[in-house]
């Protein structure tokens, strides 16, 4: 079963997500728990957070098929500890949240070294910032999610998120969310069949297929290997819909919530029906 929808607005409070969900024939969704460009947002009410339960409840979606969004400000890898500090702040409440709706995961982009440290020195800050989140919360597990590789940004390399992994203690909570986009613009050409299966090989040698939790499902404005991270509705870009027929139909991946962060939020309606038209007839 393939369960695909969108990242819904949260306008009015987190209890709307599941209904903006619904609204647009969505069977997963992504939501930010705050608002995603400000360091500190009021703790969430006890009537949002009953509200949000009931409401997923009503609508039919369970815990496993809700991708929640961490702050886009957060740098889990900063190479200065005032940011450092701030960001594993905010990336610890963002847990809270999670745990508190009574969600199951929190997908987050891993960090930037701001080219102040190497590479290696800021995927052990990630590691070691989400071992400090994981100590304070329960029942969440975090996922990384892979980059275009774009500015300093870490993430884009397969080996860095095993990296990552390799140094987070309790490897049952921690995960993988691959974007298309940030996948094929980070230089693993999927466009095509063979390239998808190759780079799942890849994926499963390097990192294993155990972690891989979710999916970003975008287009792309730019081409394979450019290392830059601009999305495009589905069909629309340099991807094309190969790869996406190739989602659809691949058995590995059934059960994962398989989410839409395209630029045009008008047509996901139609882009959720153009994704479960490319399932072919057992």
């Amino acid at each position: 079963m393939k369960y695909v929808g969108a990242h819904v607005s949260t306008s009015g409070g987190v209890e709307f997500a599941p209904l903006n969900a619904k609204a647009i024939g969505a069977t997963a969704f992504g939501l930010f728990t705050k608002n995603q460009r400000q360091w500190q947002a009021k703790p969430l009410t006890a009537q949002s957070i009953e509200a949000f339960k009931a409401n997923c409840t009503q609508a039919g979606y369970d815990a496993s098929h809700i991708l929640p969004h961490d702050s886009y400000l957060i740098n889990l890898g900063h190479p200065e500890e005032e940011g450092l500090a701030k960001s594993r702040a905010a990336f610890l409440d963002e847990m809270q949240r999670c745990q508190q709706l009574g969600l199951r995961y929190l997908n987050f982009h891993p960090g930037s070294h701001l080219k102040k440290i190497t590479e290696s020195e800021s995927l052990a800050r990630i590691a070691q910032s989400i071992n400090m989140a994981l100590d304070q919360t329960s029942g969440v597990t975090a996922l990384i999610e892979n980059t275009s590789g774009q500015g300093s940004n870490v993430g884009y390399r397969f080996e860095h998120l095993a990296e990552i992994i390799r140094q987070v203690e309790d490897k049952s909570r921690v995960g993988v969310c691959l974007d298309t986009c940030h996948t094929f613009t980070a230089g693993y050409d999927i466009q095509n069949k063979n390239g998808y299966e190759e780079t799942l090989r890849q994926f499963d040698r390097i990192v294993g297929l155990k972690y891989l939790k979710a999916l970003h499902l975008n287009d792309s404005k730019k081409g394979v290997g450019s290392r830059v991270d601009r999305h495009e509705s589905i069909g629309k870009g340099t991807l094309g819909l190969e790869i996406f027929g190739c989602i659809m139909n691949d058995a590995r991946l059934d059960n994962l919530p398989l989410i839409l962060e395209t630029p045009d939020e008008t047509l996901w309606p139609e882009e959720i029906k153009l994704l479960l038209s490319l399932r072919k007839k057992k």
